[in-house]
Order: C-alpha cells, then structure tokens, then sequence
C-alpha cells in the first residue's frame, strides 16, 4: 500500500456517511428536537450537553467544547489515528480505501499479517477447550470461562508445526512476517514460535490481533513468550489490555499499570476491569502518553523490592514529560510475595481499589526520591535535593502542576519558589524543552469570541450555499483584515463543491493549523433558522468586518 488517502475519498466517506449512526453505536443517543443528546463520552456530567446535529454532520458538547466531524469522533472515542479512523468508518461502509500513488511507498501490504495473526486466534481459542491441562491452569487461577472468552485466551498445542499442518493460516514466509513461527538456520525449516502455552492475543486500538504472549502451565523458562515485533507489532507502544478496558467502559478515569497478561485478566475476574500491562518492557514515554491521552489518571503497579522501586523511578521519568494539568499518576507498592492478581483475590476488589486510591501521588513519591539517602538538615544536603529535582522538573511541560510543584519542592530545601524557578530556567536553556502531551477531548479550550469575520466564516462553513452570496469582488475578502484569507478560502471549497456540507469543508482543513478552530466555528450557535435572514446576517457582518 502507497500513498495518502486522497482527500476526494475522504469527502465521499463523510457524504455516504451518517454520524448519528457513527456515534449512537458507541455512545447512545435520544432525539431532542433536531438534534440527538446524550451524556458526553469525554468528561464526566450527570445532564447531557452532548449534541448530535444531522444537519451538520457534526457533534458538539456544550460542556468540554469537544466537537468535530464523523470522522473527528471516531479518532476521539476510539483513539485511532486519522488514517485508522478513515479504515475503521469505510470498513463499516464496505468501502475499499484507496491511495495516491504519488506518496512514498509503504512495502508490502500489511493485510496478509492481520488475516494471518486473525485465523491463529481463531485457531489458539479452538485449541483451548480441547486442552484439559490449560483450562485446569485458568480454572486455578480463578479465570472463569466468560472471562478468558472477554480476552480472547487460547492454548498452544505442543506440536512443532501446528499452525503450518493443521491451521493453514498462510504460507511460512507471512507467517514468520507475523512473528507466529520461527526459521532454524541450519535447515530453513519454520516451526511454531508458541507451543504449550496459554496464549493471550494483543489487540491494536482497533482490536485487530497483533502479537500474542504465551504463558507456560508449569514452572520451565521463559515463564512468559511473547510474539517478537514486525510490521505491525512495537511492544514499546502497545499495552496489553487497553482495547478491553476501553470496550468494558464508555468513560475511562483510570488505568492501573501492571506488570504481566495474568495480572490484567485476574484483575479483570475480580471487577478491577481498567488494568493493562507493558508487554515485556518498562513503561516507556511512548506508553505514558498513550495512557494520559485516554484518562486523566494513571496508577503503576511494581513490587515493594529494590527493583520494584527502581522500575518506578523510570516510569516517573517518562511520566514527567506528559503531566499536563488535569493529569496524574500515583504509584502503588504491592506486599512482599504479592502480585495483583494474588492480591485482589485474597483481598477483594474493594480493598484493591482502596490500595489505588491511597498510592503515591506523583508529586509526593518525586520528593520523597529526591530526598533520599540525603541530610536535610544540612545545606550541602539540601542543595543535592535540588540538583537532583531539577532536570526532572526542567522536563514537565509549563503549568500550574508545575508551578505547584516547585512551590512545594522549595519549600522542601528551604529557599524561594522563584530562585528555584530561576534555576530551572538556566537549565532548560541547555536542554531539550518539555513536549507537552496532545489535549484529550475533553480538554479543549473554550468557545471562540466571535468578531463579524468570525461569524462570516462561521455561517458559511455552516451554510456552504450561502457562499454564492458573497460575490467574488467583494472588499472583505481581500481587505488585510485577519482572517480574510480563511474566509475566501472557505468560499471558495464551498463553491467548488456542490455536495458540500459543514463536515466536509471542516474536514478538508484537517492537517492545518486552522482546523480546531473551524471546528468550532461549524459548532457555533445562531438564533435564526431563517436562510434568508442568515444571508442578510452574513453581508452585514462582512460590512461590520471592514
């Protein structure tokens, strides 16, 4: 596959599409008026502010100011890339999607992997009932039948080539490409990388499996196997669990973090149904923003030893770098000789998630790691607390998190927030600046102040017929007035395009800056519902805008 989506394709997806069906199969809606409503999917409200509108083919929620195309949500609710959100709404249409030819080339196809890794879930979850061993291995440890059907589990069989003999998924060159078999090299011959093991399939945000990890019934090494990475598998971004916890719950808050598959699924089994797992790695920058990008707070789970406390120093690095207001991550140490699973099923779930809720706050485990080994009651002492605060406090993105948190370090060592701050500017001159994570949803900035160019655009991304009312001369579209450039911009694809709508023409800007803006200009509100009066309304605010 080579090349972008052209952009044609994408129009024609957005006209054959309906969004009330987009968004009433993820999130359901009731009819008010013209309109459909509904409790917003991306903050937490008890009267719905979520608004549907056909007309439009856009949605809006009047209280986070979250709001977009079909497309727009798509990519919101089910954190998808543009492109994945593109397959995922043509998929549902049974539309192919096609590519420029122009662009760079990508390689091969990537959809003989997925059919291949598909038919081997299939394959694994058949084997499953007809291992006697492997279903007394989940009987044991508490996982019930419903439960290992939510995640998918399966059996490896012992056999050397049973996904080559008997399931046929695909020839031995894709399935290496997928990472389900290995190659010896003295021979050539593949055989199955995974054999005698419970096997747990890892989903893309789409659900598609990607890479399997396989649990030994007894106690041989490895313990655990995972697939290794291919074209379409990188552990170092991907979270075992995410697209379950996503399907369990309309609305996130919370991610727990731990450590393997076993973990999330006993979890899970107990009620604790938002854990996810890293897939053999620490918790990378990559997953961090990741998490943080679908909830506003994240608890990691490690053991109370000396290396559960180092692997949490590495997840705090790589956390500092995304906590932007609203967002917050705590830290929960288990018990010698416990792991979650162990623990929730001793315990309860009810007292896990007291254990949750009273883990580290971020803030209090950086100072208590800042602090430790050193002699506060000296200066050298607490000059070292500083040294040691400060590039991790040189890596947060701007805020009040962060003004607070050096308010309160200061406090700590002794000296003013401001000389601390003045520290920390000199070493962020000579660093790499913080990249603040992308908004949620849910966190997007207010409502725009409407100015009358403003409201020209505004009436014209929303009525794109009215463009013709503004004649091609006309002063405001060429006037050095901010703004005037959008406006004739966006007359001129209304124009252009007879089956124009506010979706389409707010679509069209999405790889530029002005997007977000638009997007909420198609939102605005008006009182009239008049063509003519909106017309009438649209040349006196071109006049206003000169």
């Amino acid at each position: 596959m080579a090349g972008r989506i052209p952009s044609t394709f994408v129009d024609d997806l957005l006209a054959r599409v309906d969004i009330v069906d987009v968004v009433d199969h993820r999130v359901p809606l009731r009819k008010q008026g013209s309109d459909w409503v509904a409790r917003c999917p991306f903050h937490d409200e008890n009267t719905p502010s979520f608004t549907v509108t056909p007309s439009k083919q856009l949605y809006y929620c009047f209280g986070c100011g979250a709001g977009g195309s079909a497309l727009g949500f798509v990519m919101a609710y089910d954190n998808l890339g543009f492109v994945e959100a593109v397959e995922t709404l043509a998929q549902s249409l049974g539309m192919a999607v096609p590519r420029d030819g122009g662009g760079a080339a990508q390689g091969p196809t990537l959809e003989p992997l997925y059919e291949a890794l598909a038919c081997a879930e299939r394959f694994y979850r058949r084997q499953l009932s007809h291992s006697d061993a492997a279903v007394e291995y989940l009987k044991r440890r508490g996982i019930s039948g419903q439960t290992a059907a939510r995640f998918g589990l399966g059996f490896a069989p012992a056999e050397w080539r049973a996904l080559l003999d008997r399931a046929a998924c695909a020839d031995a060159e894709t399935l290496h490409r997928a990472g389900l078999v290995n190659q010896q090299e003295s021979s050539g011959r593949y055989y199955d990388r995974l054999r005698e093991r419970v096997v747990f399939p890892i989903r893309d945000r789409r659900g598609r499996a990607i890479a399997f990890g396989g649990r030994v019934l007894g106690e041989a090494k490895p313990k655990y196997l995972n697939t290794p990475e291919s074209p379409v598998f990188h552990k170092g971004r991907e979270l075992y669990g995410l697209y379950e916890a996503r399907r369990r719950h309309r609305q996130l808050s919370r991610l727990v973090v731990v450590e393997g598959y076993m973990d999330v699924v006993g979890l899970a089994e107990q009620g604790i149904d938002y854990a996810v797992a890293t897939l053999g790695t620490a918790a990378s920058r990559a997953h961090v923003e990741r998490l943080l990008g679908v909830v506003n707070e994240v608890v990691f789970c490690f053991d109370g030893d000396a290396a559960g406390q180092q692997a949490a120093w590495r997840a705090l690095g790589n956390t500092l770098p995304a906590l932007a207001d609203g967002r917050e991550a705590r830290f929960l140490f288990l018990p010698e000789g416990e792991d979650p699973d162990s623990l929730v099923a001793t315990e309860g779930a009810a007292a896990f998630e007291q254990r949750l809720a009273q883990a580290h706050a971020l803030a209090d485990y950086l100072i208590q790691g800042v602090r430790e080994g050193v002699d506060t009651s000296t200066i050298g002492g607490r000059v070292r607390i500083a040294e040691r605060a400060r590039p991790l406090l040189a890596s947060m993105p701007q805020g009040l998190y962060h003004e607070l948190l050096i308010d309160r370090l200061a406090a700590t060592v002794g000296t003013s927030a401001d000389r601390l701050r003045h520290e920390l500017t000199d070493t962020a001159a000579n660093s790499e600046p913080a990249r603040a994570p992308a908004p949620t949803p849910g966190h997007r900035s207010g409502s725009v102040r409407m100015t009358p160019m403003r409201t020209a655009i505004a009436i014209v991304l929303q009525h794109p017929e009215l463009a013709q009312a503004v004649p091609a001369e006309h002063p405001a579209l060429s006037a050095p007035l901010k703004g005037a450039a959008l406006l004739a911009d966006v007359r001129s694809k209304a124009l252009q395009d007879a089956a124009a709508t506010p979706a389409r023409l707010v679509e069209s800007y999405r790889e530029t800056a002005e997007h977000p803006y638009l997007e909420r200009l198609a939102t605005h509100e008006f009182a009239t519902d008049d063509n003519v009066e909106r017309a009438q309304a649209l040349q006196r605010e071109l006049e206003g805008a000169l």
